[in-house]
């Protein structure tokens, strides 16, 4: 087998690898040092991507109930196929298109998340199609398109760091999320640069940080607003910047006056000297960046919480400038893309409002539809999930690359939801625990099965390569949606070959602000990868978008005000203690993947709540100990694992595992009124030892 050039299924830094046939008949893994994300580098993760081709458990042949309580039995695809048509039908012919609902992800292919979109919409004629990356960034989304008119990733591409004087990390933990991304964060403090990380916790991250702030859970915001005092205070303020290029700064000077550092140290906890510290970096470095994550995004207040940081990035005049600015280090293997090209509830192809009339025409007219027959805006996911089964909500689910079983918030309810449904059909390549409860289940091929386009944290769209057959009787989810489409008489094309399906996308972004319509599969092959807005072939692609103005319609960022609001359930006497989750190094999401690998089980085998030796002092537990948490909405209980790298008012679980050890049992669907994030990083809770220690 020849050696084939493709990119890692994991995170958003989609690092380069070669694939290669092995003695054993399997592919082994080597990294690529032609790719600039990760230059030679992988993690754990990576190394062992192949290794998901073969898990034991992986499905090769359609499955199928008629009742809940009957178990799972292999079928035809046909018979499949013939089912999830007709009862897709039914249920519309009864109740309506939005009776039937999609649910994508965002680790699926340019490709694959532009034909799911459109399925739901020509098809199936539903509003009713969101996707898990609601869940990852898309309160960075929401703050940066009200900003600066658009969302893209970082503001260059991630080489430019190593050049970066400064580089704030506001809820990241790239260290133990995309190892890789900390070569360009190394190669930085070589050359005098600093790191300045913001989080609860001194993670893998943060201790190799120059500065560590550690704020109590869900005051970001107050944070990010008393830097932003300092610097006005301070003088640091570029005031030609943000007369030139910016537009709303004096509601937010007078917004930043009632943020005094002595204030903000009792909000939050960070010391004055510290934020003084910080705010000097940044503000002297001759370049810098200010970097959010999951820890800023994901609360209730998650777009007010990430507009603070851009504020702050604002008054220093980074954005727009080469080689500085603000970004989202996005999560998701393709969560940029899986936003830009349909999957989410209110956008179409290209980065439009699905309420837009020139879009709605400029997309129908691609697909060969009446834009009156596209639907408007639908549900996000929460609500999405939520709803389902209910007098008012869906009474079917299609889900495509997602296992909300374990990723959602408060996740017992979903559950619920999803067993409430007249069908639930789940396209995966292993039993998932969401699989598990389906009705169908379609086996899919997997991503070295089949070609295609991601599009990474830098805005800058690769090519997946094929590398491998998919094992007799599974699928490629093209194949699938066509199938399905083919029987519900859609109209328009539903090409199974990726590149024909690219083409059709280009067609359809063609004008919109993720404009992919001067890319092509050669282009990008011959370029290592394409930066989007590329609107034309002889257009050289855009690595930074913003250097001459912004995509609002003057051209100068916004200013917005904020006030920081604290989470939506503080803590009280019933729950005196903050719960924040996260990921470890050797697993990824919700664990469906990397929990089958047995390195990575060996070195992640279950869940733990990490906590502060004084907190487990007063309440009596010990390291190694089981220690129960209960929220408002759940209880689990996981082994404690003491240590002084947390707040002690604080406990820390990862979100990888299934079953009675879901963190996400316990977190709080509070949704952030722009975005619709939910917040999964700070609920209260109470702990307790579950067993005495005497």
């Amino acid at each position: 087998m020849n050696a084939t050039p493709t990119h890692c299924p994991y995170c958003a830094l989609q690092c380069g690898m070669t694939l290669s046939g092995t003695a054993s008949g399997g592919l082994g893994v080597a990294p690529r040092d032609d790719v600039p994300a990760n230059r030679g580098g992988l993690c754990q993760k990576g190394w062992t991507a192949a290794e998901l081709l073969t898990v034991p458990d992986r499905l090769t042949t359609p499955l199928m109930r008629h009742g809940r309580d009957e178990p799972l039995r292999p079928c035809g695809w046909d018979e499949a196929l013939d089912r999830v048509a007709a009862e897709a039908a039914r249920l519309r012919a009864l109740h309506g298109p939005d009776s039937v609902a999609v649910f994508g992800g965002g680790g699926l292919t340019n490709e694959k998340a532009y034909q799911l979109g459109k399925f739901a919409r020509v098809a199936l004629g539903t509003s009713q199609i969101d996707y898990n990356g609601r869940f990852c960034m898309s309160s960075a989304a929401a703050a940066s398109g009200r900003a600066f008119g658009l969302d893209r990733g970082l503001p260059g591409p991630v080489t430019d760091l190593a050049a970066s004087g400064a580089v704030l990390l506001a809820g990241a933990n790239p260290a133990e999320t995309m190892p890789p991304f900390m070569r360009h964060l190394a190669e930085m403090r070589e050359g005098g640069g600093a790191l300045i990380v913001v989080d609860p916790r001194r993670t893998a991250t943060a201790r190799q940080a120059d500065l560590h702030l550690q704020p109590v859970p869900g005051t970001d915001a107050a944070l990010a607003c008393g830097l932003l005092h300092l610097a006005l205070a301070e003088g640091l303020a570029d005031d030609a910047y943000i007369a030139a290029r910016t537009s709303g700064f004096e509601a937010v000077r007078t917004a930043a006056n009632a943020y005094w550092p002595d204030r903000v140290e009792r909000i939050t906890g960070v010391p004055v000297p510290a934020m003084r510290e910080a705010v000097r970096l940044l503000a002297r470095a001759p370049r810098a960046h200010v970097l959010t994550g999951r820890g800023a995004e994901q609360h209730a207040r998650g777009t007010d919480i990430v507009t603070a940081f851009i504020n702050l990035a604002l008054v220093l005049g980074l954005p727009g400038r080469e080689g500085s600015g603000y970004g989202c280090i996005t999560g998701q293997g393709n969560g940029q893309g899986g936003r830009e090209h349909g999957q989410k509830a209110d956008q179409l192809p290209g980065y439009r409002r699905i309420d837009d009339p020139e879009a709605r025409e400029h997309v129908a007219r691609v697909w060969g539809i009446d834009p009156a027959d596209l639907p408007g805006p639908g549900r996000s996911a929460y609500e999405l999930l939520s709803a389902l089964g209910t007098g008012a909500g869906p009474k079917a689910l299609l889900l495509f690359g997602s296992n909300p079983v374990v990723s959602a918030p408060r996740a017992a309810h979903v559950q619920e939801r999803l067993a409430a449904l007249d069908l639930l059909v789940v396209a995966d390549f292993v039993p998932s625990e969401t699989a598990r409860r389906a009705d169908v289940v379609l086996p899919a091929a997997q991503w070295a099965e089949e070609s295609g386009t991601m599009t990474n944290l830098e805005g800058r769209v690769l090519r997946r390569r094929r590398a491998a057959r998919p094992p007799a009787g599974a699928r490629t989810d093209l194949e699938i949606i066509a199938a399905l489409a083919e029987r519900l008489k859609a109209p328009g094309e539903w090409s199974t070959d990726p590149e024909e399906v690219f083409a059709e996308l280009r067609r359809a972004s063609a004008g919109g602000r993720a404009d992919y319509s001067g890319i092509d599969y050669a282009r990008i092959e011959a370029e290592g990868g394409v930066f989007w807005p590329c609107p034309s072939p002889d257009h050289p692609g855009t690595p930074r978008p913003f250097l001459d103005r912004f995509a609002t319609p003057d051209g100068r960022a916004r200013f917005v005000p904020v006030e920081h609001g604290g989470p939506a359930e503080d803590v009280d006497a019933e729950h005196p203690v903050y719960l924040t989750t996260g990921r470890v190094l050797a697993q990824y999401q919700s664990g469906a993947q990397t929990r089958r690998v047995a390195a990575l089980a060996e070195a992640a085998p279950g869940p733990f709540a990490e906590l502060h030796p004084d907190l487990a002092a007063r309440l009596g537990i010990e390291d190694g100990a089981e220690v129960r948490l209960e929220s408002r909405r759940g209880a689990v209980t996981v082994r404690a694992r003491l240590t002084d790298a947390i707040r002690d008012d604080t406990v820390f679980v990862p979100f990888h595992w299934p079953g009675d050890e879901r963190v996400n049992l316990l977190t709080n669907p509070a949704l952030d009124p722009v975005s619709r994030m939910p917040e999964f990083k700070v609920c209260a809770v109470r702990l307790e030892a579950a067993v005495s220690p005497f």
